[in-house]
Order: C-alpha cells, then structure tokens, then sequence
C-alpha cells in the first residue's frame, strides 16, 4: 500500500531558514546543514529498504497563489499567508506494509533538527493513496 506523508511549515518557519528576524529561535547554518543532513540520511534509508516512492520539498508560501470562485468567477490569490496559517511544506510517497509502518516512518520526523521545541509547532499527516476511485468509499 502506498501512503503520503506530509509535513507542513509557515512562512514565518522558511523566513527563520533563511535567516530572517522572526521574534522565534533562529536558523544559524549549523542548524539548517544539520535539517538537511537528518533529511538526506532518512530519504536514504527509506530508499534503500524499498519504501521510498519520491520525496519533494515546497517552496515557500511566499511563492504560492490559490485559485478559486466566487460567483462563478475565477480568482487569484498570491502568497504569503498570514504567519500562523500553516501550509503544506513537504512530501513523502512511501510503499510500505502497513499504515501502523507509514506511522513509524512519519513519527521519525520529529528526529530532525529544529531550534527551540519542535514538540510545540512540529506534525505530519499520513493519508493512504487509493488506486482508484472504488477505494474512496462512496
């Protein structure tokens, strides 16, 4: 079965990265190459037992639009969003035997280095991937 982990951020968070003054505990380099390493080394090991699918990371939501309607109209909305909305920030497509595994893997991610307590501002969803639309359930 095939599952997606995702992992979501605020733009206050890739401002931090980058180095910018957000009033939260700062990015230093050291800091951003150790996200980094713990991420490369946990893509591997998911690549190297079979599980990993693709990975991908998003850009800031600075660089996003939201396209919707109202009245019929179509309309468009560029990022950023307000500081506290959270967004998506990153993907996981892992096949694995079980969701209780998708779980396992999810939960490692809050291993990876972060400043002050990713306890408080850290969480991933995972969402089983249906094959078709007979697996939705309606």
């Amino acid at each position: 079965m095939k599952y997606m982990i995702l992992s979501y951020g605020s733009q206050q968070d890739y401002d931090a990265m980058a180095g910018k003054d957000t009033g939260r505990p700062g990015w230093s380099g050291e800091a951003v190459a150790a996200m980094h390493q713990f991420m490369e080394a946990f893509n591997k090991e998911l690549e190297e037992s079979g599980e990993l699918v693709e990975t991908r990371g998003l850009a800031a939501p600075v660089h996003t639009r939201r396209v919707g309607s109202r009245g019929g109209e179509a309309f468009v909305t560029d990022g950023p969003y307000a500081e506290t909305q959270e967004v998506l920030a990153g993907y996981w497509i892992v096949e694995c035997e079980s969701f209780d595994r998708a779980t396992e893997l999810a939960a490692r991610l809050g291993q990876c280095p972060y400043p002050g307590d990713p306890a408080d501002t850290m969480y991933a969803d995972i969402r089983p991937i249906v094959d078709s639309s007979a697996d939705l359930g309606f």
